[in-house]
């Protein structure tokens, strides 16, 4: 730390006493150019580097000895595992960006104004303050199993409620493509809050005026959303969708935690590190980590292109 505080200081002294140097015209473009160089030498060494490097190794055998081309991505896309691997991660990005802000949205509408809007929304607003892995721990315990033996209690709540009802346990985690479900829940139930928060802010930035104008002109409740609430959050709802897909695109703590990805619930992010950390095959988990930043460009680029037109109007 003191190393670290030591440096800074360093870096600082060293730009103010080039920028004390330079006068006329030329100073302030040359105390940008200082200012920016240091973030700028971080960011190529921390990020362009790394990023660069792995696309290159991308194209090697596991050893990174031999050359062989895009065959790990040829690997990617027709091994039966790999395959599962795909369509794990659709699954994971078409469902829980769209669920999760369903139910934020939902939420928000339902405890605006209430009496007790705020303790309603510290409810659903608390998983976002648990780490991932302690959400995995905590779902982990709700889905536990035993075995369906005389004198053997069950410590999973799913399992206890179906024991009560007259049915008979199951393995939640085990069963493809039912757990990989069960694994999404658990991002739901994180990411709702997160959800919830954002769009109640939008919410209740919607001018009063359009409200009550709806209104007198007899709009219903269902209107009053399709027309008023949603076009106006529209920009919000934007946000909230992008980033929780582009969040769901790395999940990997949930996955890590609850099942190691085994069970055929792997997704890219897990099998990127199953790969390279655990199989030691770095030529595919290189291409797995090419292909998880392909997946989030498009992400990002739409997200970016409807700022700018919300913008625009």
């Amino acid at each position: 730390m003191a190393l670290a505080v030591l440096l800074f200081a360093a870096v600082m002294g060293v730009i103010l006493f080039i920028a004390g140097r330079v006068g006329g015209r030329r100073n302030d473009r040359v105390v940008a150019y200082a200012y920016l160089a240091p973030a700028l030498l971080m960011l190529a060494i921390g990020l362009l580097y790394p990023g660069a490097r792995t696309i290159y190794q991308s194209f090697f055998d596991a050893a990174g000895n031999a050359f062989v081309g895009l065959d790990n991505y040829k690997t990617i896309f027709t091994t039966p595992d790999q395959l599962t691997v795909l369509r794990n991660t659709v699954l994971w990005v078409v469902v829980t960006p769209f669920v999760a802000t369903a139910v934020g949205l939902l939420y928000a509408i339902l405890v605006d104004k209430a009496r007790i809007e705020a303790f309603a929304k510290a409810l659903i607003f608390l998983p976002m303050s648990i780490s991932f892995v302690g959400a995995s721990i905590i779902w982990k315990f709700i889905y536990e199993y035993r075995p369906d033996q005389a004198g053997v209690n069950q410590i999973g709540l799913l399992n206890q409620v179906l024991v009560w009802l007259g049915a008979t346990p199951r393995q939640w985690l085990v069963d493809s493509p039912l757990n990989t479900l069960l694994l999404i829940v658990v991002m739901i139930w994180i990411q709702a809050g997160f959800a919830m928060t954002v769009l109640s802010a939008a919410i209740k930035a919607i001018p009063d005026d359009v409200v009550e104008a709806a209104r007198l002109d007899g709009v219903t409740a269902f209107g009053m959303f399709r027309f008023v609430t949603l076009p106006s959050i529209r920009p919000a709802v934007v946000v909230v969708l992008t980033t929780i897909g582009i969040g769901t695109l790395k999940v990997f703590d949930i996955v890590r935690t609850m099942t190691g990805g085994q069970f055929d619930t792997s997704v890219v992010a897990n099998e990127f590190y199953s790969q390279s950390f655990r199989s030691g095959n770095d030529g595919l988990g290189a291409a797995l980590a090419v292909l998880l930043f392909v997946l989030v460009i498009p992400i990002v680029v739409y997200n970016v292109r409807q700022l700018r037109a919300s913008e625009g109007r």
